[in-house]
């Protein structure tokens, strides 16, 4: 077996030394980015929560103050990216830094104060970002507020330079064939989970009562009877965007599911079309677009099977999370590293994806954790 020391260098060439942080990604991503960032304090904070502290310090000095379409920044919302030393995209000159296009990273930050507060119970840390966590607990609400289902959605972007889908299965393109405005799957758990968070750490109860009608109107709209699982999405017309994918194990850690729906996500998780020996792919080799080698319609991210897998761990699911990581082990023990993401053909092969970043901080974090 591979031992900690691989990714540990990798890690060690993605800190920014300046600011604590971690850089996404070598070599496209070499960047503060929101979603990436926080998930990657999130793998590291047993092993160190100061980095969980610096991300967060420095996501709350760029936490969104005014309107700007342009850049898609709004009061109380967290980064999609940022270079503290650039002005603009080097390779995309129009993209103004820092730049807002993430539908997730707002509720993940909340998040990880909770799980940074639950860690070192350091009190001071949150009362002197009271003011931050409520700006982007507001965020949530409002978007909840404002949509005609109650959801938090991202709608067409009208510039050919602003991200499109603005889950983590990102993009420019509409890959995920969802008409917009769009309210992806495991964002309405990441949006609860920070609700309560929120209401805990302020002791705000307005939070907790948002977070519970959400809970409640969850399941109606993204429930597929049928298939005994969750949609990826709702689209601009609320309807389901039907497909089998990864994301609904992203629901697990977030406490929107109750114990029924949770068995059928790992269920489901665990069939032959989506789990491999070495990992859970993003789509089924039952989708009509299913590609092992795509970035996000069937190849596997380590990351990803790492969130579903804290999830397992915290819904009880002990054996199902064992395996999950054995098969993520196993992939860094046959490569000899670990990449962004990688293919394992519908035979079971394993086969490395040439364009996939390497060292990429949340893989090369989740192979470090589960090793821990």
């Amino acid at each position: 077996m591979a031992g900690k020391e691989g990714v540990e260098k990798d890690l060690g060439t993605l800190i920014d030394k300046e600011y604590g942080y971690v850089k996404a990604g070598y070599p496209k991503f070499m960047r503060l980015f929101g979603r990436d960032s926080l998930v990657v304090a999130w793998q590291m904070l047993n092993i160190n929560p100061g980095i969980c502290r610096s991300t967060l310090e420095i996501l709350s000095k760029l936490q969104g103050k005014k309107f700007d379409s342009h850049t898609e920044e709004e009061p109380g919302k967290i980064i999609h990216e940022a270079d503290l030393r650039l002005k603009h995209h080097e390779d995309n000159p129009e993209m103004e830094f820092p730049y807002y296009g993430s539908v997730d990273s707002t509720a993940l930050y909340i998040i990880m104060f909770g799980k940074y507060f639950k860690k070192t119970g350091d009190k001071d840390f949150i009362v002197n970002h009271s003011i931050n966590i409520r700006n982007a607990a507001e965020w949530i609400t409002g978007k909840i507020k404002k949509d005609n289902k109650g959801f938090v959605r991202y709608g067409m972007k009208k510039e050919k330079w602003q991200v499109l889908h603005q889950g983590w299965k990102d993009s420019y393109e509409n890959h995920l064939r969802i008409d917009f405005p769009v309210a992806v799957v495991e964002v309405q758990g990441y949006a609860y989970l920070a609700l309560v968070t929120a209401s805990e750490l302020l002791d705000e109860p307005s939070f907790l009562e948002e977070a519970r009608g959400l809970r409640q109107r969850f399941v109606d709209s993204f429930w597929m009877p049928d298939l005994g699982y969750f949609a990826l999405a709702i689209d601009g017309l609320n309807k389901q965007r039907r497909a089998i994918t990864s994301n609904p194990g992203h629901l697990l850690f977030t406490d929107i599911l109750d114990k029924e729906h949770a068995n059928y996500v790992v269920a489901r998780l665990t069939e032959l079309d989506m789990f491999t020996a070495y990992g859970i792919r993003t789509h089924s080799t039952k989708e009509p677009d299913f590609d092992y080698k795509s970035y996000h319609l069937g190849s596997v991210w380590p990351h990803d099977n790492w969130i579903i897998a804290e999830g397992c761990k915290e819904m009880g699911y002990n054996e199902v999370y064992k395996r999950i990581r054995q098969s993520i082990l196993k992939a860094y023990d046959e490569f000899g590293y670990i990449t962004e993401q990688y293919g394992v053909t519908p035979k079971g092969a394993l086969k490395d994806i040439p364009t996939a970043c390497r060292p990429q901080a949340w893989a090369s974090a989740a192979v470090l954790e589960f090793l821990t």
